[in-house]
């Protein structure tokens, strides 16, 4: 039988978690006031070197480039600063955290235009879908169903899912490359796709995303081409090790903390009725990393401290590590689930679920 569903639109109870939620922020919004003085330079540091950082990565590129060597190591580069402006910077304007004007925030993610990524889609994918509907199968696209996989327990299965948790991690490199290319035009030309549920695209947009495309295959492509004098294969292969390189630190960040086997997959019943609220499927779909250290907080935007995005979206990540400490004593005293696991063991029970889910018959009720 086919296990494959098409969820109404989720609705979560009402239950006294609002109340407990009201003070937990109420602790959160303090730990912040305390914090901001001290704060406040490192997230307008962060907003000028890291997107000057991946473009005089390109210039240098421009300049010496000749020695494939460097052309290699810089294309990588801005790879690794592609993520990093994503993670830091792009997701935070999304959310509206970096500047206390909403069109300075809203100009900011522009920049995501200008790295290949189209914005618009990215906002509703990510901000009026994933974020509301964590692991819900129809509505949240950042889980949504490729033929590929099977990562939803519930999802549509196929025969060639059994073998699965074998080739889907030899893809995961193409990651990055099937966003710019593919997933953007499905977004806007196939009705099907989940963004329709919730927005009608202006025609503005269509001029948006081809104008940006086509900047960007040109400075990326092109233009390092001509003036340098390279063969096409010497500038694809370095544009693909910039793909290839975001796409790996890419899915190490965003799998972890909702596509694991620890993590629940809720639906909704006919009705739209979720089993549990607002607060409690937060806590069930979303766990947080062990690993902690400067790096994770500087470059990675504390990508470990998942579960403060996720209860407290418009709060800029650097005040996740004292935030989590809230969180984390708040959920011990009310006895409220809260998860955090080591990145390999989470990398793991994701490799698991993949695997779990390669059966028809699974026991279990779907990357950036």
């Amino acid at each position: 039988m086919d296990m494959f569903v098409k969820p109404a639109k989720p609705v979560f109870r009402k239950l006294r978690d609002e109340t407990l939620f009201q003070c937990l922020r109420a602790q959160v919004n303090g730990t912040i006031s305390e914090l901001r003085p001290s704060r406040k330079s490192q997230a307008t540091l962060k907003s000028w070197l890291f997107p000057l950082t991946y473009f005089a990565a390109w210039i240098f590129a421009l300049l010496w480039g000749n020695h494939h060597g460097i052309l290699f190591a810089l294309y990588a580069l801005m790879g690794f600063m592609l993520v990093v402006n994503y993670l830091t910077l792009i997701h935070e304007a999304v959310h509206g955290t970096i500047f206390k004007s909403k069109r300075m925030n809203r100009l900011y993610v522009y920049l995501f235009d200008l790295m290949g990524a189209n914005s618009f889609i990215f906002r509703i994918r990510h901000v009026r879908l994933h974020h509301n509907y964590p692991n819900v199968m129809g509505w949240d696209s950042d889980f949504e169903q490729s033929p590929m996989a099977r990562v939803f327990p519930h999802g549509r299965y196929e025969k060639w899912h059994q073998y699965q948790h074998i080739y889907l991690p030899f893809l995961y490199p193409l990651y990055l490359l099937n966003w710019l290319l593919v997933r953007d035009f499905k977004d806007y030309f196939n009705k099907k796709k989940l963004v329709w549920k919730v927005v009608n695209i202006p025609v503005i947009e269509y001029i948006k995303l081809f104008l940006f495309k086509l900047l960007f295959f040109s400075y990326i492509i092109i233009i390092p081409k001509y003036i340098l004098g390279l063969k096409w294969l010497t500038i694809l292969a370095a544009f693909l090790i910039m793909m290839f390189t975001a796409s790996i630190i890419s899915l190490i960040v965003l799998l972890p903390p909702h596509a694991s086997l620890d993590n629940a997959f809720p639906l909704p019943d006919e009705k739209g009725d979720m089993p549990d609220s607002w607060l409690m499927h937060q806590l069930s779909c979303t766990n947080d990393i062990v690993e902690d250290n400067w790096f994770t907080r500087f470059f990675m935007g504390s990508f470990n401290y998942h579960i403060a995005h996720h209860l407290f979206p418009a709060v800029h990540h650097i005040y996740y590590p004292e935030i989590t400490k809230v969180i984390e004593q708040f959920a011990a005293n009310h006895r409220l689930p809260y998860r955090k696991v080591g990145l390999w063991r989470a990398l793991h029970n994701h490799y698991l679920l993949l695997k779990s889910n390669a059966y028809h018959d699974n026991i279990f009720e779907e990357t950036m």
